[in-house]
């Protein structure tokens, strides 16, 4: 974390009902690269070591104090007046702070720390602005507000598209909402802006406009990209931001040195780590809590989350990796192999068809095709405990909670109950039944019933 040269506060507004979202999950609460929107923005944020956060809710605020509980205060806007009384009811949370404030949307989650930290450097320039904006230059300005300022930065004018004439609407710098501003200036000015328009709201630019009729000056800095402030409102939105958000993540995974074999085909969560020299092969999915060390060879359609993978380990094709798994270095899991909260120590492989749950498997061990954990009884969970250069034959069962000992094999087909001692053979297997000439007897007489029931 890197703190700010002067203490800061952020306000962030949720208020919204997110309505084109048609959903019961809170807008900023759905997620984009397994985290949700709000948890993106609140992580740039705090890598700035904010000295308080208040999210202004309204609609579906149980969801989100819940969310932000223990990171962040909430205030309730209701009834819903414009995003100029939204930051207002915040104003009590941040009583006594004397710093600056950054206003945030929830729902624009891409906000990067640079520039929130540029937005409060600029606060204290020479000229010292009431307010700065952030503004950013669309491919295509739309209806988007504009920000009319000099060559300096200086705002001259902020003006709705609506309002705006053929000169300003000519200008590509558009407000992105976002803003900052010293407390006392900020709810200053607020509490001067009026609600004398079509939508009788109270609109937080428009503060922006007051301060440069008292003659105080106000800046304007651009995001890098129209991404960085995109809003998203609509599930085709979440999925074009998911989109972009996993075109950047594999450019920046393949720049530090892993080969993605499709790259389109693959991908990641947010926390997602990669060492130098991985392969990923085609139709991978991380979710959250992945860490991947060098070197390791990841092949296609498998889906991993919470896992940890150490140096030279082999994965799938079709393997499932889910949280609590370890594998250690040079360990093999194969294809429509199954691993839950279990660790393979160095260089034990299970190869095929596998469920391997609560377990831990020792160096060297070797899991036969078929073989199952049985780690539920229904009610509780138990642990499987397999020794170094252990094998277990094809199509076991071991019925947890159990231990295999060192260098101890389990023949093919066996479903074992008790533990087994090191360097002990355990067959578990019903005793044959020869019955000879059954078969050829069974196929004569089915074959005469069958040419009877022709002929019939």
């Amino acid at each position: 974390m890197t703190t700010t040269a002067s203490p800061f506060a952020a306000i962030i507004l949720a208020a919204g009902k997110g309505t084109r979202m048609k959903s019961d999950t809170h807008k900023v609460l759905h997620k984009i690269a397994g985290r949700a929107m709000l948890d993106h923005l609140m992580a740039s944020v705090a890598e700035l070591g904010p000295q308080r956060t208040a999210v202004v809710v309204g609609a579906g605020r149980e969801q989100i104090e819940k969310a932000v509980e223990g990171r962040a205060v909430t205030c309730l806007q209701e009834p819903q007046l414009g995003t100029g009384h939204a930051v207002q009811q915040a104003q009590a949370a941040l009583e006594g702070f004397g710093g600056d404030v950054l206003v945030l949307y929830g729902d624009v989650p891409f906000v990067k720390a640079e520039t929130m930290r540029a937005m409060l450097e600029r606060l204290h320039g020479a000229d010292r602005p009431a307010v700065v904006v952030l503004g950013f230059e669309p491919e295509d300005p739309l209806a988007y507000g504009r920000v009319i300022a000099d060559d300096a930065g200086g705002i001259v004018k902020m003006v709705e598209f609506k309002d705006a004439d053929e000169s300003e609407r000519a200008c590509r710098l558009c407000n992105s909402g976002l803003l900052a501003a010293r407390a006392e200036d900020l709810f200053g000015l607020l509490a001067r802006v009026g609600n004398d328009n079509a939508q009788g709201e109270y609109y937080l630019p428009d503060i922006v406009n007051i301060a440069i009729a008292d003659g105080r000056g106000c800046a304007v800095i651009a995001a890098d990209s129209a991404d960085e402030v995109a809003g998203i409102n609509s599930r085709a939105e979440l999925a074009g931001a998911e989109s972009r958000w996993q075109a950047a993540r594999r450019l920046r995974a393949m720049d530090e040195g892993a080969t993605l074999i499709a790259p389109d085909t693959v991908f990641f969560s947010h926390d997602t780590e990669l060492g130098r020299d991985v392969t990923i092969e085609p139709n991978v999915f991380f979710g959250p809590g992945v860490r991947v060390a060098d070197r390791v060879l990841i092949r296609a359609n498998s889906h991993i989350e919470g896992a940890s993978l150490a140096s030279g380990v082999k994965v799938g094709p079709f393997a499932r990796l889910r949280p609590g798994t370890v594998l250690e270095e040079d360990s093999f899991i194969g294809n429509f192999v199954e691993v839950k909260n279990a660790v393979m120590h160095k260089g034990a492989k299970a190869s095929h068809l596998t469920y391997l749950g609560d377990a831990s498997i020792g160096a060297g061990a070797n899991i036969g095709a078929g073989t199952i954990t049985c780690n539920y009884d229904g009610y509780f969970k138990y642990r499987t405990t397999i020794g170094e250069r252990a094998f277990i034959g094809s199509n076991s069962a071991l019925v947890a909670p159990v231990t295999i000992g060192a260098d101890a094999i389990v023949a093919a087909g066996s479903t074992v109950s008790r533990d087994v001692a090191p360097g002990e053979l355990r067959m578990v297997r019903a005793e044959q039944l020869i019955k000879d000439g059954w078969a050829d007897r069974f196929h004569d007489t089915m074959k005469k019933k069958k040419a009877a029931e022709k002929k019939g």
